[in-house]
């Protein structure tokens, strides 16, 4: 058997069942017996072992959209994921993904699954990590952006909030608008008030119950927030 490291170790919850304990039954063929998953089973609640694994398979999700995965597109997401969690556990995620790329992955099925049982706040976070994944070599392809726009609308991320973590990446010339989910005609007050609605939604503390490398990305995309507000601030004079 594998070692898996401390988010398997930890225990897996709700991913066990429904059509992610699908993929990973197949996937951790060469781990743990699957008769033996059910051991692994917790309580209904999202543990950091879910919130990866469900990263990993809409990973492959994405990776698979342009029907080719190509060496340097793995090494991209490899040097991402040793950003966010370091080598060790990269090297274990990394022998997951590879499985789980060797499989179709049911989307639409996953997302659903994702949207009932994790939170808003961490399903904000795992459509920023995607989303970071996916523009690791600085570009994007149309067929991978249709992909995570249609995970979006899936796992139930409002139109808003997935604009507002694409313009992150992207940063058009109005990204801080965008960010903020306002327009350059908002008034003061409304925007001031798109600032903390966005602020409060993707607060770390939120989703610091999954481990401090999770915790550090959402503090990532919480500064981003906080930089795009300092931007109209300063640009409206706002007190």
């Amino acid at each position: 058997m594998r070692k898996f490291g401390k988010w398997i170790g930890a225990g897996l919850g709700w991913t066990i069942g429904g059509p992610i304990g699908a993929v990973l039954g197949f996937a951790f063929g060469s781990i743990v017996d699957a008769a033996n998953l059910e051991k692994y089973e917790k309580e209904n609640q999202t543990t950091k072992g879910d919130f990866v694994v469900s990263l990993l398979v809409l990973i492959a999700g994405v990776m698979k959209a342009d029907k080719s995965v190509v060496k340097s597109e793995l090494n991209y997401v490899k040097q991402y994921l040793i950003k966010a969690f370091g080598e060790e556990e990269t090297s274990e995620m990394l022998l997951l993904l590879r499985d789980l790329l060797k499989q179709d992955i049911p989307l639409e099925k996953v997302s659903q699954q994702i949207k009932i049982k994790m939170n808003y706040a961490s399903r904000l976070e795992l459509y920023y990590l995607l989303y970071g994944i996916a523009y690791a070599d600085g570009s994007i392809e149309p067929a991978e952006i249709e992909t995570l726009e249609k995970i979006a609308f899936a796992i139930g991320i409002t139109s808003i909030d997935a604009k507002s973590v694409k313009s992150m990446f992207f940063k058009p010339s109005d990204w801080a608008y965008e960010t903020l989910g306002v327009t350059r005609t908002t008034s003061n007050e409304d925007i001031k008030k798109a600032y903390r609605q966005l602020a409060f939604k993707n607060h770390p503390d939120k989703v610091a119950y999954l481990g401090e490398e999770i915790r550090n990305k959402a503090n990532e995309k919480f500064t981003l927030i906080n930089q795009a507000y300092e931007i109209i601030r300063k640009e409206k004079g706002i007190n």
